[in-house]
């Protein structure tokens, strides 16, 4: 079974709506704080559902996806910094750059299987994170790209102001979730949920194995950038941390928190972690303990994401309604 017309148009509902009340939340609630910590969820939703297109649907355990949001952060940055591109261009140029990068990593990656693969990824944005350091006149080492990244005029946006930067954010969350939604229900995402549980059926069936999980490494890596693109526009520069191996770390985590068997997991794990990380730097400065800890509790007590312990429990009340109707 895949997306069917309705199935679409109510994908393309929900999407409108979202989009509409993101857009009306800094009317309702006019605060800064809210629209900064909107744009980090947006960035970060954007990575963590991508890193889910491997995880979850594929079975492609990747410890090394950070690699793509650190791309698209410095490969955007420098499309706008060294060769003053337009922003439409530097989105282009970031896009191609990390379907490329997707390309060469996973052609060599996708060879391996199971831990194997999850650690060949990790060194993959090790040596990114390592050339990023030493290519100082480039990107400005462990500094980060200096001197904020331009940000002129195109088609009657200026992100340079903060309503705009906003609206941009939010956009392209909900399109991007909505692309990837049609993908994962496409009869190319059921295609990886069949390789996922059992990769010799889907090979005796005729699926070309390798070129279905190259083409999914590729699509992640993509939106994965786009993440790292939105970042990069909302704090002004790309900085190694976005490359470095504790994004992959939080990726994860954010999966986990959120739900792994659900579309919207990722974007709700995005969103708790980032309310998680601001209390808690606020509320001490044993910021690492602390969030571990609640993690841990979250591992242990709900032992899934919570969008997928609340959709198991509005199953079990439909089953439980349904015996007692029949």
């Amino acid at each position: 079974m895949y997306a069917t017309r309705p199935t679409l148009a109510r994908d393309l509902a929900i999407a409108a709506a979202a989009l509409v009340i993101l857009l009306l939340l800094p009317y309702v609630w006019p605060s800064r704080m809210v629209n900064d910590l909107v744009i980090r969820v947006s960035a970060f939703a954007l990575f963590a559902t991508s890193l889910n297109l491997l995880v979850g649907y594929t079975g492609m355990v990747s410890f090394g996806h950070g690699m793509f949001f650190g791309f698209g952060a410095y490969a955007f940055g420098l499309s706008m910094q060294k060769l003053g591109t337009s922003i439409p261009t530097a989105f282009v140029i970031t896009i191609v750059t990390s379907a490329c990068l997707g390309l060469v990593v996973g052609a060599i990656s996708i060879r391996l299987k199971d831990i194997y693969f999850s650690f060949i990824t990790l060194a993959f944005q090790m040596l990114l994170y390592s050339l990023i350091i030493a290519w100082v006149p480039l990107t400005g080492g462990d500094q980060g790209l200096m001197g904020g990244i331009p940000r002129p005029p195109f088609w009657g946006v200026d992100l340079s102001q903060e309503s705009h930067r906003y609206v941009c954010a939010v956009t392209l969350l909900v399109i991007g979730l909505l692309i990837l939604r049609q993908i994962v229900e496409s009869p190319f995402g059921y295609t990886l949920r069949m390789i996922r549980d059992n990769t010799e059926r889907a090979s005796f069936l005729g699926i070309n194995v390798f070129r279905a999980k190259l083409t999914a490494f590729v699509i992640a890596g993509i939106f994965g950038s786009i993440g790292g693109m939105v970042m990069a526009l909302f704090v002004s520069g790309a900085y190694p941390e976005f490359v470095n191996w504790t994004m992959s770390g939080e990726g994860i985590f954010m999966i986990m928190l959120g739900g792994l068997s659900t579309f919207i997991g990722p974007a709700a794990g995005a969103l708790i972690l980032s309310l998680l990380n601001d209390v808690i730097t606020r509320g001490t400065e044993h910021h690492g303990l602390v969030l571990g800890g609640v993690i841990l509790l979250f591992a242990l007590g709900l032992r899934k994401g919570v969008t997928d312990f609340i959709a198991d429990w509005f199953r079990q009340r439909r089953e439980a309604a349904s015996r007692s109707g029949s």
